[in-house]
């Protein structure tokens, strides 16, 4: 069982952590602890290609590893890619103890465990394994599902329009919850729309802060479909990367985002898109955008999802809703976030 010290060092362990970016690998860290509790080192991981969190945790302790705990919030991978094996790094360096708190949901990178155990390591696991899952939220689901999660972004008037008669939809949402989007955006790698979205709105489909300026990062634009496009729409230029996916399956444009490395999927395409990974079963999280205002004509927000009777009716749940603090002269927008059923 873990001592309060090797937990402690847990809860520093995910603080080091949630200092790694978001991307197609897990953000992990590592606390080194001395026999006698004493932190020795402290590691994390700062993205794809770098060291690892016990890797960079053991450079920086040097001889002073051996015979220290290893307190880590991700199994230590038993694999090498662009970086070698952390449980070999943690034997050859003499660590007598790991206690680590998610198992790697990678079968590719999992085993460390048995490889430590093998090599008379005493392990110890699932110290706060529910932190270390929920700063990796995202990134186990899209390992456990072998694909990335896909979240749908809408906003829409009281009576479910996202745009008037005329085509209008600038702007249904409010400025509070346009700056509220980008946020999101910031935590996904991937940027997904249908080529009508891209034909028709001309988006640019970027991160961009409070004063409209670009974020350094910038996630890939995915345009979806068979439509050409006429290569001097906005999603062309050179603020972000573009990558055009040639088919109408929503399972195969992940397929080929997944092959891409890409983990977490923003779907911001119009309403047929969304009524395909929607009767796809392929949305996994909806975050809806309400605003206090009713057109009575216009496009859904929605299209068809083939339901004939309200017992077929999709009811996802709610897990938070919040007011939007409006900018002077707007109204509070409400943003809705939902998740599937268990079983649905």
């Amino acid at each position: 069982m873990a001592s309060s010290t090797e937990t402690a060092a847990m809860r520093r362990a995910l603080e080091l952590a949630a200092l790694g970016p978001l991307g197609p690998n897990p953000r992990v860290g590592c606390v080194l602890l001395a026999a006698d509790g004493r932190v020795v080192a402290e590691g994390h991981h700062r993205g794809a290609g770098t060291a690892h969190a016990e890797a960079d945790a053991l450079d920086h302790a040097g001889p002073a590893a051996r015979g220290a705990t290893a307190v880590v919030t991700l199994e230590p991978c038993n694999h090498t890619g662009r970086t070698g094996p952390c449980a070999q790094r943690l034997i050859e360096a003499g660590v007598r103890r790991v206690v680590f708190a998610q198992a790697d949901p990678n079968p590719v990178a999992a085993g460390g465990a048995a490889t430590l155990r093998a090599a008379g390591i005493d392990v110890e696991s699932g110290v706060l394994a529910a932190e270390s899952r929920a700063l990796n939220q995202v990134w186990s689901f899209a390992l456990e599902h072998q694909r990335p999660h896909v979240t749908w972004k809408f906003a829409a008037s009281l009576d479910g329009r996202s745009a008037a008669a005329d085509g209008t939809s600038r702007w249904v949402s409010s400025t509070a919850a346009r700056r509220d989007t980008h946020l999101l955006r910031a935590q996904c790698d991937t940027m997904l729309v249908g080529t009508n979205t891209v034909a028709v709105d001309d988006p640019l489909l970027t991160v961009r802060d409070a004063e409209d300026r670009p974020l350094a990062h910038q996630p890939l634009r995915a345009v979806m479909g068979l439509r050409s496009l006429d290569a001097n729409r906005r999603i062309f230029d050179d603020s972000a990367a573009t990558v055009l996916l040639r088919t109408h399956d929503p399972r195969e444009a992940l397929g080929m985002l997944w092959e891409r490395e890409r983990r977490h999927v923003f779907l911001e395409g119009g309403p047929t898109l969304a009524a395909a990974f929607l009767r796809a079963g392929l949305v996994d999280r909806i975050v809806a955008y309400v605003a206090p205002m009713l057109l009575g004509a216009g496009r859904a927000a929605v299209a068809d999802l083939g339901i004939a009777t309200i017992g077929e009716a999709l009811r996802p749940q709610v897990v938070d809703v919040t007011v939007l603090e409006p900018a002077p002269g707007e109204e509070p927008n409400v943003r809705l976030t939902l998740v599937p059923k268990e079983g649905h």
